[in-house]
């Protein structure tokens, strides 16, 4: 089966079996280091349909980040890190943001219009405030909390991927560090990733907080006091499992040694 095939195969079954919209993977994982991936999944729940959309815009970078489940998933592994994912769409609701921030539900991504996200009511918004938003940030909250009373949480690293060209416009980089206040774990693994000189390094590139993408880790990071960093990687280069492996194990000793050193 395709990658596509399986990814309209789990659409469709999502109208038989709901899932939670907070996966937990290795919750025992010794690490220190808690991974979080918001925009793992381009799953419509069954209440939302379509939204109004095509199967090729709904395999697109704007209902998900193509490729970062899977390096999430191995970095876990490869860390023996606990991994919270999500398993709705962006196009629901963009976890990454406050429910109250205008681009939470997008209308408009790129240049494609969310038909089924036009026009909507208070009572719809508060409802995926509700049932998406709070379910998945809530689930992060009692299991940081729990890992921090067991004084197992050092620090909160989210993974995404960033489309190659973005209103045709071509991004250099293939892999970008967003960080804010708190620079010592992205500047530890900057260090470490630049001693490839083919790579092309982002320092809150393509996006930064001002952007307002830091949204998870400000709430699960910063308010605990904890390094966080937010690790972009351009979406051609994992949407392989090979790709994502490589990228995994390129990244793995940098964020487990800088861990210790923070």
């Amino acid at each position: 089966m395709t990658q596509a095939s399986r990814v309209t195969a789990d659409r469709s079954s999502a109208a038989t079996a709901e899932q939670p919209v907070a996966a937990i993977e290795n919750p025992q994982g010794h690490s220190p280091i808690l991974l979080i991936c918001e925009h793992a999944s381009n799953r419509l729940p069954a209440r939302y349909g379509t939204l109004g959309l095509g199967d090729d815009e709904l395999e697109s970078h704007i209902a998900w980040d193509p490729g970062a489940l899977g390096v999430a998933k191995e970095l876990s592994r490869l860390l023996d890190a606990p991994l919270i994912h999500a398993t709705v769409s962006r196009l629901v609701l963009d976890l990454n943001r406050d429910p109250s921030a205008p681009d939470s539900i997008w209308t408009l991504s790129e240049r494609t219009t969310i038909p089924g996200n036009l026009d909507l009511d208070e009572e719809e918004r508060a409802y995926r405030t509700r049932e998406v938003y709070d379910a998945f940030h809530n689930a992060v909250d009692a299991f940081a909390n729990a890992r921090m009373a067991a004084g197992q949480l050092g620090a909160v690293v989210s993974i995404h991927s960033f489309t190659p060209v973005y209103r045709d416009v071509p991004r250099p980089w293939q892999i970008g560090l967003i960080f804010d206040r708190d620079k010592r774990y992205a500047r530890y693994v900057e260090a470490g990733l630049r001693q490839d000189p083919a790579l092309v390094v982002g320092m809150n590139q393509p996006y930064s907080p001002a952007d307002r993408v830091f949204h998870t880790l400000e709430r699960h990071a910063e308010k605990r006091g904890l390094p966080p960093l937010m690790i972009e990687i351009r979406n051609d280069l994992i949407r392989t499992q090979d790709g994502q492996a490589s990228w995994s194990h390129r990244l793995a000793p940098l964020l487990r040694e800088g861990a210790r050193t923070l």
